[in-house]
C-alpha cells in the first residue's frame, strides 16, 4: 500500500528530472544577469535603453507566451511543447553567443524566452504526483531555481572572465542540451490527470474561477519585490558598505542557506486539503519584512538579516503559490491556468525592476519601500477577502 505521506519511486524520478531540468535551464540564464552589464556596453550599437532590452527581452517574451503554450500542452500534451520550447531556448543561445552588436543580443534573448516552458513543466510535475505530495515536489524545484540562482552569481563572472560573454551564452546553450537530453530519457510520459478541486470560497471552475486570481496577482507581486530589491541592494553592498562585488555572492549563499529551514517549516503549514491562507500569509510578511529591512536597514547585518528573511518568503511562495493552483484550478485546463501564473511571474519581472528604477530615480530608496508597504496591505487585504454573501449565508446556517 502507499503512504500518502513518502514519495513513490515514479514520483522520485519524476521529480528529479524536472528539478534537474529546471536547475540547467534557469543556470544559463542566470548567469547572463552580473555580466551582461559589463560585456556588452562595447558591442557596436549599445546605449543603456538597448542594454535594458537585452536584460529585459526575455522576461517579456515569457511572459506574453506562457499562456499560449500552457493551453498547447493542455491539447497536444506537455513532452511536445517542452522539447519545442528547449530547442527554441537553445537557438536563441546560440544567436546571442555569436553576436556582433547588441541588436543580436537583443534577438537572442527575445528567441531564449520564446521557449516559455515554465507552465507545460508545472502542469507535468502535477500531472507526475499526488495531491499530498505536490507541495513537496514544488519544493524541490523551487530549491533548484534558487540554488541555480545562486550558483550562477558565482559562475557567470568566471566564465565570463575565461570565455568572455560569448562563452556565457555557449555554456547557456550546452545546458539546454542538457535538458533537451534529459527530456528525451528520462521526462516522465504520465498522461494528466483530473484534479480533485477544493471545495468552498476557494474552488474554481476555471482558469479565473475561486481565488486563482489572487495566486495570480501573489506571483506577479514576489517577482517584482524580488526584482525591485536586486535592483538597489547590490549597489547598496558596494556604495554603502563597501562589500566588493566579487564578495556578494558569499553573502547571498549564506542568507539562502539560513533561509531553507524556515521556509520548510512554513511549507509543512501550507500542505494538505486546508486553508492555505495563513502559509502564505507568514511567507508574505516574512518577503515583505525582508525586503524592507534589506531597502532601509541601518547596518551590514541589518541588510542581512533582510535578505535571509526575504530569501525565506521566496523560497516558501515559489513552492506554495503553484501548488496551490495546481490544487484549485480544474484538471482539465491546469496548463492554461499556469500558464496565466507563469506569464503574471515572468511580467513581474519585466515591470518590478523597470518600476523601481522609475521610482527610486524619483524618490530614491524609502519611495520603494513606500509603496512596497502599500502593495503589502493590499496583498494581504484581497487574500484574506471574503465575500459578504458566503459569510451571511454561513451564519445564518448557524
Amino acid at each position: 500500500m502507499t503512504d500518502e505521506n513518502t514519495l513513490t519511486s515514479g514520483e522520485r524520478r519524476a521529480i528529479l528530472a524536472l528539478g534537474s531540468l529546471y536547475s540547467f535551464r534557469m543556470l544559463g540564464l542566470f548567469m547572463v544577469l552580473p555580466v551582461l552589464g559589463i560585456y556588452a556596453v562595447d558591442l557596436p550599437g549599445t546605449t543603456p535603453e538597448k542594454l535594458g532590452i537585452a536584460l529585459g527581452a526575455y522576461g517579456l517574451t515569457q511572459a506574453c507566451l506562457q499562456l499560449p503554450l500552457g493551453w498547447l500542452s493542455d491539447r497536444i500534451g506537455r513532452r511536445p511543447v517542452v522539447i519545442g520550447g528547449l530547442l527554441l531556448f537553445i537557438l536563441g543561445s546560440l544567436v546571442a553567443a555569436n553576436a556582433e552588436s547588441i541588436n543580436g543580443i537583443i534577438a537572442g534573448r527575445f528567441l531564449q524566452g520564446a521557449g516559455a516552458i515554465a507552465a507545460a513543466l508545472t502542469a507535468l510535475a502535477a500531472d507526475s504526483t499526488r495531491e499530498s505530495q505536490r507541495t513537496k515536489a514544488m519544493a524541490v524545484i523551487g530549491a533548484s531555481v534558487g540554488l541555480s540562482f545562486v550558483l550562477a552569481i558565482v559562475l557567470g563572472p568566471v566564465i565570463a572572465a575565461l570565455m568572455g560573454l560569448q562563452g556565457v551564452f555557449l555554456v547557456t546553450a550546452c545546458l539546454g542540451t542538457l535538458g533537451l537530453v534529459i527530456v528525451l530519457t528520462l521526462m516522465p510520459r504520465n498522461p494528466a490527470k483530473g484534479a480533485a478541486i477544493a471545495d468552498g470560497d476557494w474552488a474554481a471552475d476555471h482558469v479565473f474561477g475561486g481565488r486563482l486570481p489572487v495566486l495570480y496577482a501573489s506571483i506577479f507581486l514576489l517577482h517584482a519585490l524580488m526584482m525591485a530589491t536586486f535592483l538597489i541592494v547590490p549597489a547598496a553592498l558596494v556604495n554603502t558598505w563597501d562589500v566588493p562585488a566579487g564578495q556578494h555572492w558569499a553573502i547571498y549563499l549564506v542568507t539562502v542557506l539560513l533561509s531553507i529551514p524556515p521556509a520548510l517549516l512554513i511549507m509543512r503549514m501550507g500542505r494538505g486539503d486546508g486553508d492555505p491562507r495563513s502559509a502564505l500569509t507568514l511567507a508574505i510578511v516574512a518577503l515583505v519584512a525582508g525586503v524592507l529591512l534589506a531597502l532601509l536597514g541601518p547596518s551590514l547585518m541589518a541588510l542581512g538579516i533582510g535578505l535571509w528573511l526575504m530569501f525565506t518568503g521566496i523560497n516558501a511562495l515559489e513552492a506554495l503559490l503553484p501548488a496551490t493552483v495546481t490544487r484549485l484550478a480544474p484538471g482539465r485546463l491546469r496548463g492554461t491556468a499556469l500558464g496565466i501564473f507563469a506569464s503574471c511571474q515572468f511580467m513581474g519581472i519585466f515591470a518590478g525592476g523597470a518600476a523601481a528604477g522609475a521610482v527610486v530615480g524619483q524618490g530614491g530608496i524609502a519611495a520603494v519601500a513606500g509603496i512596497t508597504a502599500l502593495c503589502t496591505l493590499c496583498w494581504l487585504g484581497s487574500l484574506w477577502y471574503r465575500p459578504l454573501v458566503p459569510v451571511l449565508a454561513v451564519i445564518s446556517d448557524e
